[in-house]
């Protein structure tokens, strides 16, 4: 960006193509990335991480465009994933839209401090892997300075996470480059099939099934450009920056799964401690590869949890300003700062740390956490989309009525997989926070003196408060756990450095 435009952002308030660019690369690159390794070798070979991939970023791209389409043709719809929930399905479908995207945000922001304890548990154990007691309280701590940091001005704070998304890139790609001068043909084979070598496509479609959620968790921030369109000098820069922002982080995405494949056995992979990219790394060139790896990890999940706190609070106001939501949460300070959002956003990830004290493998059921809320807006904004082309609202000829039917079509199909993919566990689990979210829904209508729900709204709650119950009662019985169904237990195969081999590095 040119000092010119450095200037004219200042100036006007608004942001250029570059900075929106950098706001959705670093909401989608966050702890994810970190995590691939993993997570795909817990759960597939390089068959199935190629189909998996295959899958998210046909799905993803399509979403992509999607977007990219409802930002030129309902420009007036700056709210993003909520707007584009509330106009195509009514007012109550919106405000859950927009609530389990806010929902999902914090359980994704919840995940990162997480990560973070894990991450500087290498130096101080008693951490453990961010579960613990003391990285709750210091989590906490993080959490609120956070909030204040933010409270001092929205703009400040963008300015801040596109200086991290540059930072944060570098260990990234060095991590690449590494991995393919490292990389071994005999060991990529040995991995190619997974498992036990059988190449059946049940077998493979299995694989690729269970990395659909953190590949749906790597992405999200694909709708970041559209969220932030509000702030976009030219409203033709938000599907520009959405799409050269997916492509981007696709192919770092892949890399780093398939390098990683080249590096280790697949078994190890699956089994390594947090984060497994620093484990791959070490494995590599020593203890210092873990500590390179570990500083980019702080950097990036900082700079994602400030772009995500941020994303956050703005899917609470503008609905708010919408009267979609109670009227407190309209409320800005002197510097811009939707004050009750930002704070209200901040004490649902404080109640998430809590119950991560009783969690089994909590960055993991985090990050599912995470995907599935995040599944039924994107599923609407796709549904909206299709909407359009069945009822050619905004399109007055079939040039691009056909090419948009069948983005909007495909983007339907990959987001109905994605709800299968995620089992009803997740699902049930979701309800737990939509259910309790409809008390905002009800302070909002009556604020405006109208009707409550409608009939077709009334059923839909009934089957949220219902998906709520089944939850409730599956934990209380034990048929379902706060835990992923097949957990992976690290069993310490690749060595972690000791604070002894770290001088200098606190």
């Amino acid at each position: 960006m040119t000092a010119t435009e450095e200037q004219t952002e200042k100036a006007d308030g608004k942001v250029s193509l570059p900075t929106l660019t950098a706001m959705v690369i670093g909401s989608m690159i966050g702890s994810g990335v970190f995590l691939l390794p993993r997570r795909f070798g817990a759960e597939s070979g390089v068959a199935g991480a190629l189909i998996a991939w295959t899958i998210a970023g046909t799905g993803m791209l399509m979403l992509a465009f999607v977007f990219q389409r409802l930002a030129n043709r309902k420009p007036d719809l700056d709210a993003g994933v909520y707007a584009y929930g509330k106009a195509g399905f009514g007012d109550y479908v919106g405000f859950n839209s927009a609530f389990g995207f806010w929902a999902s945000a914090c359980a994704g922001n919840t995940s990162y401090w997480v990560l973070i304890m894990a991450t500087a548990s290498a130096l101080f154990p008693a951490l453990g892997s961010g579960d613990t007691v003391l990285a709750v309280l210091i989590a906490s701590v993080g959490v609120w300075l956070f909030c204040f940091l933010i409270l001092r001005g929205v703009k400040e704070a963008a300015i801040i996470n596109r200086i991290a998304t540059f930072a944060k890139v570098v260990p990234i790609l060095v991590f690449i480059v590494i991995a393919v001068i490292a990389f071994q043909a005999d060991v990529f084979t040995a991995n190619f099939w997974g498992g036990d070598g059988n190449y059946s496509w049940n077998s493979l479609f299995e694989q690729a099934k269970g990395t659909m959620l953190i590949t749906v968790f790597v992405f999200m921030g694909i709708e970041g450009a559209s969220v932030y369109s509000r702030f976009a000098r030219k409203r033709e820069h938000v599907g520009r920056a959405t799409v050269t922002g997916f492509l981007s982080v696709l192919a770092v995405f892949m890399l780093v799964t398939l390098c990683s494949y080249g590096v280790m056995p697949q078994e190890e992979l699956g089994q390594v401690d947090d984060p497994p990219m620093a484990a791959v790394l070490e494995s590599v060139v020593g203890p210092w590869g873990s500590v390179f790896i570990r500083i980019g990890v702080l950097l990036s999940v900082l700079g994602a949890y400030l772009a995500w706190t941020l994303m956050a609070a703005e899917i609470l106001y503008l609905p708010a300003k919408n009267d979609d939501m109670p009227k407190f949460l309209t409320r800005t300070n002197s510097q811009g700062a939707p004050v009750t959002a930002l704070i209200m956003a901040t004490g649902l990830v404080q109640l998430l740390l809590i119950l991560v004290l009783f969690t089994a493998n909590a960055l993991d059921f985090m990050l599912d956490l995470t995907a599935a809320l995040a599944l039924v807006p994107y599923l609407l904004a796709a549904a909206y989309a299709l909407k359009l082309t069945i009822t050619r609202e905004t399109y007055d000829d079939r040039r691009s009525l056909v090419p948009d039917m069948i983005v909007a079509a495909v983007a339907t199909a990959y987001t109905l997989f994605l709800l299968y993919a995620a089992g009803l566990d997740h699902l049930l689990l979701s309800c737990l926070l939509y259910a309790p979210g409809a008390v905002l829904y009800v302070i909002a209508r009556r604020e405006r003196g109208l009707r409550i729900f409608r009939p077709a709204e009334a059923l839909l709650f009934g089957a949220i408060v219902i998906g709520a119950i089944a939850a409730v009662v599956s934990l209380a019985t034990g048929a379902m756990h706060l835990d992923l169904p097949n957990p992976v237990e690290p069993t310490g195969l690749v060595h972690l450095p000791d604070p002894a081999e770290t001088t200098g590095v606190k």
